[in-house]
Order: C-alpha cells, then structure tokens, then sequence
C-alpha cells in the first residue's frame, strides 16, 4: 500500500539492508576517498554511513556528490537520497535540513 508509511519505511530499510550485505566496508570507504566524483562509490559509501548510523555523514556526502557531478550519476545520487530519506523518516529533522540543501545544490 503506497499510502502506508510503516510499510514504505520498512522496505527503504529492507533495501538500505539488502544493498549493503556483502560489502567491504574498508573498500568501500577507500574507493569512497580515492575517487570522490564517483558517484556510485559515493553511493555505496552513504548506505554504510546510514546502517552505521552516521546518518548526517550519509546526507552530507551525497549533497557533495550532487555538487561535483552531472547528467546521469547527479540524477542517481539525488535518487538514492531521497530513497535514504526515506529510510530516516521524512519528518526526521536531519532529513528536513538535508532536503533544504540537496535543493540549494540542484539549483
């Protein structure tokens, strides 16, 4: 049910979950640093801060990644931004500052 926001928050957490099972954390934070454009680095990078609990860290540096990149990666990295706000809670006062800055990096 779309309208359902426990079920919608449980599958952004079930997803979040399921994306970072298998990952190497240690080489997910090097590619993370060595290529900072990255997008997909970045990405991967955010959904480890966010199961660690470094949910600002997560927002902060998927905002950067919108800044330095275009066309396609900007697009995917914004996506998956909003997917980790789904995740916090849209009403999470963290989630709230981060949509006022992602707008400030998009225009």
């Amino acid at each position: 049910d779309p309208a359902n926001s426990e079920a919608k928050l449980g599958l952004a957490q079930a997803e979040l979950l399921q994306r970072v099972q298998g990952m190497d954390p240690q080489q997910v934070r090097k590619d993370a640093a060595e290529k900072p454009a990255d997008a997909e680095a970045q990405i991967a990078a955010a959904d480890l801060d966010l199961v660690g609990g470094h949910v600002e860290d997560a927002f902060g540096r998927l905002i950067e990644t919108v800044q330095r990149t275009a066309g396609d990666d900007r697009d995917a990295v914004r996506r998956r931004l909003l997917e980790l706000f789904e995740v916090v809670g849209t009403d999470d006062p963290r989630v709230v500052g981060a949509r006022r800055a992602l707008a400030r990096a998009l225009f």
